[in-house]
C-alpha cells in the first residue's frame, strides 16, 4: 500500500513537472524569446561557455517569472513551490539541458501545426513527409549524444581507475625496491622486516593482477561502444550527406519548374550535424543558384554556404570563393578527378568574394551580387543540338585551413546546369532546355545526362507546375486542358484521357521539331500562352473566365447550341501568345442560319493598347460567356472607368475596338442620342500584328560595352540564323488565321 501511495506520489509530481514545462513555454516571457534568432541558432550539441551562460541567465530569469506570476496569482500550492525550487537548483547545473527539452517541445509543437494546417495539401503532405524524416534524424543524434555521453563517462571512470592503477603498480615497485635494499641489512634485521614486505608485495601483486584485468575489460567495453557510435555516425553521415543532400539539391531543381521552394531545415541539420572531416566537402554548398537562362552581358547573382565555417571557425580567417563558368565536358572530366587544367569556357566578371559570417545565424556565405557573363566560348554542336540546348554549369571553388594551417581543405561546388543565351529571342527555347532537365535529371548523374523521351503522363505533371508558376494560380491545367495538348502534341483527335497515358514524349517532339503545318514547336506555342496569360490574364483565367485550351472545331460545338451572342475565349493555335475570341451569331448572308465566328487572335502587342475586359465590353453583340453568364457580370469589374470631362478645352480621344459586320447602336445615357462603335476613332477592326516573318528580332546590339565588335555573339547569332533556316517553310504561309 505504501508503495502504490509512494509511486502515486512520484507520478504525480512527473505530471507537475511536464506540466511547468509547458507553462514555462506558454508564458509571455518565452514566447518573446521563441521569437527571437538567437533562441533558434542555439546548438545545443555545443558546450560552449557562451551557450552555457547564457542559457543559466535565461533558466534563472524563466524561474523567477513563473514563481512571481505564482505568488501573485495564488496558483501554486506550497509542495509544488518546493518541487519547483528543486527543478530549479537541477538545471541550474545543467541549464542546455532545459534548452533542449524546450527545443524539442517546441520543434514537435511546430510540426503538429503543420501537419494540421498541411493535411489536405499534396504540398502539406510533402513538407509533413520531410518533417518526419527531420525528427527521425533529430532522435537519431539524440540516440547518438547519449551514446557518447555514455561513453565518456565510462572514459572518464577508465581514467580514474587506470590512475589509480599506476599509483598502486608505483607502490609494487617501492617495494620491490625495499625487498631489494635489504640485503645491505644485518640478517637480524632483514628477518625481521623481510616477512611483511613479502606479504604487501603479494598483496598488491594480486591486486594489480585483478585490476589489469578489469581494466583490460573496460577497455574493450568501451572499444565496442566507440564502434557502435562510428556505425550510427557513419549511418546518418549516409542519410544526411549522401542521401539528403542529394534529395535538397533535387527539391532546388523542382524549385526552378515552380516546386515548392526549399527550405532551410535540410541546411540546419547539415549544420547541426556535419562535423568529420569527410562531410566539410560535401558541406560547400549553393544557398542560393545562378539563374539557369544566363544572358551574356546581364548581372547576375549567386549565394554560397560553408555549412561548417561557424564551427571550425573559418570565419577567423575568411575565404575566398572564385567562380567560373565550365562546359559539360569539363564538369564530367572535374567529377572524375582528371586534369581540366584550370580551362574555362567564358569570362566572367566580378567573379571573386570574400565569405562573411553572420553572427546572429552563425553561417558563413559568399553572396555573389554583381557578376556578368561577358562572353563564352561554345563547343562543336553535336547532329542537330542548337545552342540553346548546350548546358554549361558555374564552378565554385574555395581553400581555407583549420587550425594552425595543420589541416587544408579545398573544397568546389557545381551549380545547376545553365544555358547561355545572347539574345532574348532565345530565351524560351534555353528555358525549354532547362524545364526538360530539372524535371527529368536523376539524382547523383553524370553531368547533364537527361532521357530523350519521358512518358506524357509526367509530362504533364512538369508543364503543370510549370504553368502555375508562371500564372502564379492555383487554377492549373485540368485533364480536359492536358487532353487538349496532347491532341496537339500527337496530332491526335482522340479525347479519352486513357490513350495517352502510356504515350511517350521526345525531346525533338517538345522542342526541335515544328508542329504539324506551323513553323513553332510545342513548347513554344505553350510558352506562349503562360507569358500572355502571366502579363493581362491572369486575372480572368483564375476567374474561370478563359476556356483556353479549346480547338476551333469543339469551341463551334459548344457554341452552337447556346443563344445567340453567346462567346468564349480560347487561345489561338496558329499564333504564338494570342488568344481569340469565338461567338454565335445569325449569318448576314443567309437568313435564319446561324454560324460561329471567330475574331483573329489578340496578342501582347493589343492588350498594351486596350485590355481585354474592355475590348469585349466594346462588342455589343457579345452578351453572354459560355455558358450562360452575363458579360458584365464576369467582366465590369475590370472595365477602365469613363474619361472625365474636357480639361482647358481639350477632349481626350478614346480608342475603341468594332467589328464592322456587328457595329449596332450603342445608346449614350449621358447625351440621350445613340453613337456608333465605327463613328469613333478607332483603329482597324482587329489590331493584329501578322505573323508572316520567320526571323525574330534581333534588337540586342552587336557591340560589346566598349563599343567594339564582338565576335563570338555575332556567331551565336550565325547559329540561331542557320537554326531558323532549316526550319520547313512550305507551310508556314498557310492557316495564319485560328
Amino acid at each position: 500500500m505504501h508503495r502504490k501511495r509512494l509511486l502515486s506520489r512520484v507520478f504525480v509530481l512527473f505530471c507537475f513537472l511536464i506540466k511547468l514545462i509547458y507553462c514555462l513555454i506558454d508564458s509571455c516571457f518565452l514566447v518573446q524569446m521563441t521569437r527571437g534568432h538567437l533562441w533558434k541558432s542555439w546548438d545545443i550539441f555545443v558546450q560552449g561557455n557562451g551557450y552555457r551562460y547564457y542559457a543559466l541567465s535565461v533558466a534563472k530569469r524563466m524561474f523567477s517569472h513563473v514563481l512571481y506570476e505564482g505568488v501573485q496569482t495564488n496558483k501554486l500550492k506550497k509542495k509544488k513551490t518546493h518541487v519547483l525550487l528543486v527543478f530549479q537548483s537541477t538545471y541550474d547545473r545543467c541549464p542546455l539541458e532545459l534548452v533542449r527539452c524546450i527545443k524539442h517541445i517546441l520543434y514537435t509543437e511546430q510540426r503538429l501545426v503543420r501537419e494540421a494546417t498541411n493535411s489536405n495539401s499534396p504540398v502539406g503532405g510533402m513538407m509533413d513527409s520531410m518533417s518526419q524524416k527531420y525528427q527521425q534524424i533529430n532522435q537519431a543524434f539524440e540516440e547518438l549524444r547519449l551514446l557518447t555521453q555514455d561513453t565518456e563517462n565510462d572514459l572518464r571512470k577508465l581514467q580514474h581507475n587506470q590512475e589509480y592503477f599506476i599509483i598502486q603498480y608505483q607502490e609494487s615497485m617501492r617495494i620491490q625496491a625495499q625487498l631489494a635494499s635489504l640485503a645491505t641489512l644485518p640478517p637480524a634485521d632483514r628477518q625481521l622486516r623481510e616477512p611483511a614486505l613479502l606479504s604487501k608485495k603479494n598483496t598488491v601483486e594480486a591486486w594489480l593482477t585483478r585490476e589489469a584485468n578489469t581494466l583490460q575489460k573496460y577497455r574493450l567495453d568501451l572499444a565496442e561502444k566507440h564502434q557502435k557510435t562510428l556505425q550510427l555516425l557513419r549511418k546518418q553521415q549516409t542519410i544526411i550527406l549522401d542521401d539528403e543532400l542529394i534529395q535538397w539539391k533535387r527539391r532546388q531543381q523542382l524549385a526552378g519548374n515552380g516546386g515548392p521552394p526549399e527550405g532551410g531545415q535540410t541546411q540546419d541539420i547539415l549544420l547541426s550535424h556535419s562535423n568529420c572531416h569527410s562531410s566539410i566537402h560535401s558541406t560547400f554548398i549553393i544557398e542560393k543558384q545562378p539563374p539557369q537562362v544566363l544572358k551574356t552581358q546581364t548581372k547576375f547573382a549567386a549565394t554560397v554556404r560553408l555549412l561548417v565555417g561557424g564551427k571550425l571557425n573559418v570565419h577567423m580567417n575568411p575565404p575566398q570563393v572564385k567562380a567560373t563558368i565550365i562546359s559539360e565536358q569539363q564538369a564530367k572530366a572535374l567529377l572524375k578527378n582528371e586534369n581540366t587544367r584550370n580551362d574555362s569556357s567564358g569570362e566572367i566578371l566580378n567573379n571573386n568574394c570574400v565569405m562573411e559570417y553572420h553572427q546572429t545565424t552563425g553561417t558563413l556565405s559568399a553572396h555573389f551580387r554583381n557578376m556578368s557573363l561577358k562572353r563564352i566560348k561554345r563547343s562543336d554542336r553535336r547532329g542537330a543540338e542548337s545552342v540553346t540546348e548546350e548546358k554549361f554549369t558555374i564552378l565554385f571553388e574555395s581553400q581555407f585551413s583549420v587550425g594552425s594551417n595543420e589541416l587544408v581543405f579545398q573544397v568546389k561546388t557545381l551549380s545547376l546546369p545553365v544555358v547561355v543565351i545572347v539574345h532574348g529571342s532565345q530565351d524560351n527555347n534555353a528555358t525549354a532546355t532547362v524545364l526538360w532537365d530539372n524535371a527529368f535529371a536523376e539524382p547523383g548523374r553524370v553531368p547533364f545526362l537527361v532521357p530523350d523521351k519521358v512518358l506524357w503522363p509526367q509530362l504533364c505533371e512538369v508543364i503543370n507546375m510549370k504553368y502555375k508558376a508562371e500564372v502564379q494560380s492555383n487554377r492549373g491545367l485540368s485533364e480536359e486542358n492536358l487532353v487538349f495538348l496532347a491532341q496537339k502534341a500527337f496530332s491526335s483527335s482522340s479525347n479519352n484521357p486513357d490513350d495517352y497515358r502510356s504515350m511517350t514524349m521526345t525531346w525533338s517532339q517538345f522542342n526541335r521539331e515544328s508542329l504539324p503545318g506551323r513553323n513553332f514547336t510545342f513548347w513554344q506555342w505553350f510558352d506562349g500562352v503562360m507569358e500572355l496569360t502571366k502579363k493581362h490574364l491572369k486575372p480572368h483565367w483564375n476567374d474561370g473566365a478563359i476556356l483556353g485550351f479549346v480547338n476551333k472545331q469543339q469551341a463551334q460545338d459548344m457554341l452552337m447550341s447556346k443563344p445567340n451572342g453567346t462567346f468564349l475565349l480560347r487561345f489561338s493555335d496558329s499564333e504564338i501568345g494570342g488568344i481569340t475570341i469565338a461567338w454565335v451569331a445569325e449569318n448576314p448572308n443567309k437568313a435564319g442560319e446561324r454560324m460561329v465566328w471567330n475574331l483573329m487572335p489578340y496578342t501582347t502587342k493589343d492588350f498594351t493598347i486596350r485590355s481585354l475586359a474592355d475590348r469585349i465590353s466594346d462588342l455589343n453583340h457579345l452578351l453572354f460567356l459560355y455558358p450562360d453568364r452575363p458579360k458584365d457580370e464576369v467582366f465590369s469589374k475590370y472595365y477602365t472607368p469613363p474619361l472625365s470631362k474636357a480639361v482647358d478645352g481639350y477632349v481626350k480621344p478614346q480608342i475603341k475596338q468594332v467589328v464592322p459586320e456587328f457595329a449596332t447602336a450603342n445608346p449614350d445615357p449621358a447625351s440621350g442620342n445613340p453613337t456608333y462603335m465605327d463613328q469613333g476613332a478607332s483603329p482597324a477592326p482587329v489590331s493584329h500584328p501578322h505573323a508572316y516573318g520567320i526571323y525574330p528580332a534581333m534588337a540586342d546590339s552587336m557591340l560589346d560595352a566598349d563599343g567594339d565588335f564582338d565576335l563570338d555573339d555575332t556567331m551565336d547569332v550565325a547559329r540561331h540564323v542557320e537554326e531558323l533556316l532549316r526550319r520547313p517553310v512550305d507551310s508556314q504561309w498557310s492557316g495564319q488565321q485560328s
